[in-house]
């Protein structure tokens, strides 16, 4: 039970006599879950893109210039403290995935693929000039990348899915190919359940060794910028202002009251789920109910989501909108949803 106060003159009266009053309150056992911004626009000039991580100790988020000149980006954090990797190049990184710390896959711009194995960056063949948007590993020797050119068609490269098997990433062609649409995202809970989804509202579900177009028509409104899940039974896809969930056989829009055009997604457990978006939009779907938490920090746009398992989120993005004008300035973005306080500065 709550200790109560004395007041001022009873608490005199007993300290004259000897007394003590009595101790105040211990702290809270554990502290209140919240939205921190880790890493700023005055911490990042280029734009952050993805985030992914093998646990809450080993988590990187990537990005790059977007056209104004400087590196790739690729930050690390270890649990104390961001460092800023130098993978070299100036194309940017769209997507982060892996199966563990040395395991590490970026895909990005000019199809460019780069793997880091905790200590070395070594660059891929991608075989395709598009941009590579997504990016989901399996195991090392088991890995999908997916891309394209926006509003492109089949003029231009498109439709692009390609699988590592431990020695080399070869295109797979889909039924139906070529239908001229950019590939935005892959997320599977194994190759044998794999979903890549895109332009148009695109949805591709391989389930064993066949692939089946599950947007036929499409149940979403506009593209689909991100897909991910908390296991076969519970798949989310989202872009635009839908946000869609598959039970493993058949999809259906949910009711979300969005508050902005949505990009990424993430789940922690079954039923735990985070969207984020433009100006800053994150709704956290908890205990059966959508919080809506368009109202705290961060307010920049907001591009990817990654959960760690524990119930925490991280959430990155910033400014990217790509710009034509050389020099164009970026304000990148790293906020994290969890208990504690974290760094919240780049180290040396």
């Amino acid at each position: 039970m709550k200790r109560l106060r004395l007041p001022l003159v009873l608490t005199l009266a007993a300290l004259a006599a000897g007394c003590s009053d009595p101790p105040p309150d211990p702290p809270p056992s554990s502290e209140t879950p919240a939205w921190q911004v880790a890493l700023d626009g005055g911490d990042l000039d280029r734009a952050v893109l993805s985030v992914w991580g093998s646990g809450p100790k080993d988590v990187f988020a990537v990005g790059g210039p977007l056209g104004n000149g400087k590196e790739s980006l690729m930050v690390h954090f270890d649990g104390d403290a961001f460092r800023e990797l130098h993978p070299g190049g100036d194309q940017t990184y769209w997507w982060v995935s892996g199966s563990g710390p040395d395991d590490v896959w970026m895909v990005g711009e000019e199809g460019r693929i780069t793997h880091w194995d905790g200590s070395t960056f070594t660059e891929h063949v991608s075989g395709t000039t598009a941009t590579l948007w997504g990016v989901w590993a399996a195991g090392k020797a088991d890995a999908w990348a997916v891309g394209g050119t926006p509003e492109g068609g089949t003029g231009a490269p498109n439709d692009v899915v390609l699988h590592w098997d431990g020695s080399t990433w070869t295109p797979v062609t889909l039924p139906g190919m070529p239908l001229g649409r950019a590939h935005y995202k892959v997320w599977g809970t194994s190759s044998a359940d794999l979903y890549v989804v895109g332009e148009f509202g695109t949805i591709w579900h391989k389930k064993g060794a066949k692939w089946a177009l599950e947007s036929d028509p499409p149940l979403a409104s506009g593209t689909l910028f991100t897909v991910s899940g908390c296991g076969p039974n519970e798949v989310y896809a989202v872009g635009t202002f839908d946000v869609l969930r598959s039970d493993g056989a058949s999809w259906q829009k949910l009711d979300v009251a969005l508050t902005n055009g949505v990009n990424g997604v993430a789940c922690n457990a079954p039923g735990e789920v985070v969207v984020v978006g433009f100006g800053g939009s994150k709704q956290r779907l908890d205990a059966g109910t959508w919080v809506d938490e368009f109202d705290v920090p961060p307010y920049a746009d907001l591009h990817a989501a990654w959960a760690d398992g524990t119930g925490t989120y991280w959430a990155v993005g910033g400014n990217f909108v790509t710009s034509s004008m050389p020099g164009a300035a970026r304000e990148g973005i790293v906020a994290r949803y969890g208990t504690g306080r974290i760094a919240d500065r780049i180290t040396p």
